[in-house]
């Protein structure tokens, strides 16, 4: 659905994105990480038909940016990342106007209206004026926006930014029952644990380059805390210790904070064997407990703090 190689982008002699090579297939809820001036939001705007790379290609739903804007925005659903709104219009009112733009016959363009806002939770505020709505009911609304055209992909530039936590909460559903609805998502944030939370896919972007991308597994792999485990014990840690260490399923054991952090070897994918050793030798255990990779993590670890 989204697929760029080489993808390049220079302001003079300042290079905004370099080289970007992405991959992203229907029904993938895209992260885009990296600190301000990474190259993210020139990367949407490029694939919204906003921006003419420097160099490279892109293609949205199968359509090139070069030769087929028109197509890839009836495709698209963008959303930057400050909206702007017309405050002198009701919520109805706002979104019939982006429907009749989008060339929606006035019957189809109120049923399309109605669906997106029992999608977006803002039936209840349809008479509202834009003006009064709170910078959560907001990006509600824009998200609502970019729906009303049914497009196969959503681009969303820090559609949580500002949100309080119910509200992001909120947003995160949403993004997940749009996904399951078919939709391709990219999305970028600087809320990296929501972002694990419902990202299938991430990308980490810094000066303009991608330092990683992949699934959350290929974060763990790159690195190397596939099949790690944290064990405590009643007692006799050393002695726990040398038990596991000797099991074939084991890379690798320390202790951290009071706990055994074990890394299983890439052939083993299961902590049986590890408390059938334990229970076996009779050492009790007070918990055994998967050891996750956080992007927050991934983040700090791929990336250097480097800025445009």
């Amino acid at each position: 659905m989204i697929e760029t190689h080489q993808l390049s982008k220079y302001y003079g002699r300042l290079c905004a994105l370099d080289r970007l090579d992405l991959e992203l297939d229907k029904g993938d809820l895209f992260g885009f990480v990296g600190p301000n001036g990474a190259g993210k939001t020139t990367t949407m705007n490029i694939l919204a038909t906003l921006l003419i790379p420097t160099s490279g290609t892109a293609k949205v739903c199968g359509y090139s940016v070069h030769a087929d804007g028109e197509k890839i925005r009836r495709s698209v659903g963008y959303m930057p990342d400050f909206l702007g709104v017309y405050d002198d219009l009701t919520v109805q009112e706002y979104l019939e106007f982006f429907g009749a733009a989008y060339g929606l016959a006035r019957r189809e363009r109120m049923r399309v209206i109605n669906d997106v806002l029992d999608l977006t939770d803002l039936n209840y505020k349809r008479d509202a004026m834009v003006s009064s709505l709170s910078r959560g009911m907001t990006q509600r609304l824009g998200v609502a926006r970019v729906l009303i055209h049914d497009p196969q992909v959503l681009i969303l530039d820090e559609p949580a930014s500002g949100l309080d936590p119910r509200a992001r909460i909120e947003m995160r559903e949403l993004f997940k029952e749009l996904r399951n609805m078919g939709k391709t998502i990219m999305l970028s944030s600087h809320i990296l644990s929501e972002l694990h939370e419902m990202c299938n896919k991430v990308g980490i972007l810094e000066q303009g380059k991608l330092v990683f991308f992949g699934t959350l597994d290929d974060v763990k792999l790159k690195l190397g805390v596939h099949g790690r485990v944290r064990i405590r014990v009643e007692a006799d840690a050393e002695r726990a210790m040398k038990v596991l260490a000797g099991l074939p399923e084991v890379a690798g054991v320390e202790q951290q904070d009071g706990e055994l952090v074990v890394t299983r070897t890439e052939q083993s994918a299961s902590n049986a064997p590890l408390a059938a050793a334990l229970v076996q030798a009779g050492i009790g255990i007070d918990s055994m407990t998967p050891q996750d990779i956080k992007l927050e993590d991934a983040f700090m670890q791929l990336t250097e703090g480097l800025v445009q």
